[in-house]
């Protein structure tokens, strides 16, 4: 995709998810959708992708890492790192599935992205935040019990943009 303003491929994201979960998945879920179409927009720059770091302050690549990551921190930072871990494999799982066997490192080969996503979803939808998030809590619990069909519909959503490549997003989103 050529370079376009966020607001552009925020808007070119909303219209195929919501098009692609309420339509073809049935998922009428507005809260849920707005924040597949965040997380699409957000994964495009690679620092968002790897912005997890560990204490020298090298991006985390791994989600095993993560994992231990998160264990060393409390409160919003721990859920911080469990709602990217969530992100993280909601994101490769359904948006680049081909793409998990050549990323797994041999300290991830073990690691279910799909069962780790659901459990870090769930762990961040516990922990209390600082900020009013109330919302995002139940996002969280609802990506938690929908990982799966979450990645289902993330596929989806690619393969409607690669049936678009080429076509100028600006116009794309009025007509999905």
């Amino acid at each position: 995709m050529a370079s376009y303003h966020p607001s552009v491929l925020r808007r070119y994201f909303a219209g195929i998810a919501e098009n692609t979960f309420q339509t073809q998945l049935g998922v009428a879920d507005p809260p849920l959708i707005d924040y597949i179409a965040d997380l699409l927009t957000r994964f495009i720059r690679s620092e968002a992708i790897f912005r997890i770091r560990s204490l020298a302050g090298r991006p985390i690549r791994e989600v095993g890492e993560m994992l231990v990551e998160a264990q060393a921190r409390v409160g919003t930072a721990k859920r911080d790192v469990h709602r990217h871990i969530g992100d993280y494999t909601l994101f490769w799982t359904g948006v680049y599935p081909e793409a998990l066997q050549r990323m797994k490192s041999s300290r991830d080969q073990l690691v279910d992205y799909g069962a780790e996503g659901k459990r870090s979803y769930w762990i961040a939808s516990t922990i209390e935040s600082e900020t009013p998030e109330a919302a995002a809590s139940e996002i969280l619990e609802r990506l938690s019990r929908q990982f799966d069909l979450c990645a289902y519909g993330l596929r989806e959503v690619r393969r409607v943009w690669e049936e678009r490549e080429g076509e100028d997003p600006e116009q794309t989103f009025l007509i999905c």
